[in-house]
């Protein structure tokens, strides 16, 4: 056989492996555990993190005020610092729509060492904790939720004895961009982060989704949080594995009604939010970065290449296994598209996508060394070997 044909066969062993034994990432059916309702609702203080969030948050944080929850709840937003008037409107939406109280704050300037959104999320755990919560809910100020979220999310966390529960929001899809780029990215971090392995007792694998994270308030306390990741890039999956070391159990599954609505309509905003932490979940490792781009390119590029050199060719066994590498792979997709109600011509245009992803790798790679580091709502992350390290 010639070196594309093997070069193919490698890539549909690669398939076959993911399909089979990467924790079935490629299914979608991982929703939120049974549940029933606990005798006596435990109280529970949201808190939103809010930047500059003036455009989203009349779609989203009315959804909040109006949660039917039978126990005592509020909400906490906390203005870090915006230009555009967010916390004014925050206390205009509660004027007008009423609902669950709500408390707006500013933390002020972060000292060195906080990264993105965390100093402002310590905060408005700071402020809840007066209170005394049982749980909080930390959900981003682009989230709209059903009025039984917080319900549904607490009566998981108490059926299932999770110390976590969070779920991944449905990402708008609505520019062609977002179509092509955004199911993908769920697909593929459910493919670094199998969904099944996190909720199961005893694994090491450990996630979260940032926009919907309900968390024990004792198990906060116990874990640090959110001192102890206070400069993680991906503050959600450390979040996840600062409760998993210390003991606590970790749910994360897929959202029925649970909805981001930030729009992505060009390729550039998407670029920007995948580029902005992609260097970082390499651990800002070369060796890494090239296993990555070598790994993308053997598992989601070879599979069309080596069909098409193989027809070109006249090699049968390069055309047969990078055709049936490609058949595997738009097959795995297809259940997430068909999650995000897209069309499912769009499973054979995954290797480009992935294609997009790589370049998106690289380019988080070439700013990090440029200096340039990852940046959230205008905010730079201190370079990993510039954060002081307070114990």
């Amino acid at each position: 056989m010639s070196a594309v044909a093997w070069t193919a066969a490698g890539s549909l062993l690669s398939w076959l492996w993911l399909l089979l034994c990467q924790g079935f990432f490629w299914r979608t059916d991982v929703r939120l555990p049974p549940r029933r309702e606990p005798d006596a609702w435990p109280s529970v203080c949201v808190v939103v993190p809010a930047r500059d969030e003036a455009a989203v948050l009349p779609a989203a944080l009315p959804s909040l005020l109006r949660q039917d929850y039978p126990g005592r709840a509020e909400v906490f937003l906390v203005d870090d610092g915006s230009a555009d008037g967010t916390g004014d409107l925050a206390r205009d939406l509660a004027g007008r729509h009423g609902g669950l109280p709500l408390t707006v704050s500013s933390p002020g300037e972060p000292p060195a060492g906080w990264t993105g959104k965390l100093w402002a999320v310590r905060h408005g755990i700071g402020l809840a904790r007066a209170r005394g919560p049982e749980y909080l809910l930390l959900t981003d100020a682009d989230i709209a939720h059903a009025p039984d979220s917080l319900r549904e999310l607490v009566a998981a966390a108490r059926s299932g004895g999770f110390d976590v529960v969070s779920q991944m929001a449905r990402l708008r899809v609505e520019s062609t961009w977002e179509r092509l780029v955004v199911p993908a990215f769920v697909y593929f971090f459910a493919q670094l982060y199998p969904f099944r392995r996190i909720g199961g007792e005893g694994t090491r694998t450990a996630a979260a989704a940032g926009g919907c994270v309900l968390l024990r308030a004792e198990t906060a306390e116990r874990a640090r949080i959110p001192d102890a990741i206070r400069h993680a890039v991906i503050d959600d999956v450390a979040l996840a594995r600062a409760v998993k070391r210390g003991g606590g159990r970790v749910w994360l599954g897929l959202a029925d009604r649970v909805d981001s609505v930030r729009p992505y309509p060009r390729l550039g905003d998407l670029w920007r939010m995948v580029s902005r932490s992609a260097y970082a979940q390499l651990r800002h490792n070369p060796l890494l970065l090239a296993g990555t781009v070598a790994g993308l390119a053997l598992v989601y590029l070879v599979p069309p290449v080596a069909l098409a050199a193989g027809l070109a060719a006249g090699s049968a066994a390069a055309a047969v296994a990078g055709g049936l590498a490609w058949l595997v792979m738009a097959g795995t997709y297809v259940p997430m598209l068909r999650y995000y109600r897209q069309p499912l011509w769009l499973a054979p245009l995954l290797p480009f996508t992935a294609f997009l992803y790589l370049l998106m790798t690289v380019d988080s790679a070439v700013q990090h060394y440029r200096g340039r580091g990852a940046a959230w709502k205008g905010r730079t992350y201190a370079r990993p070997e510039a954060v002081p390290d307070e114990g």
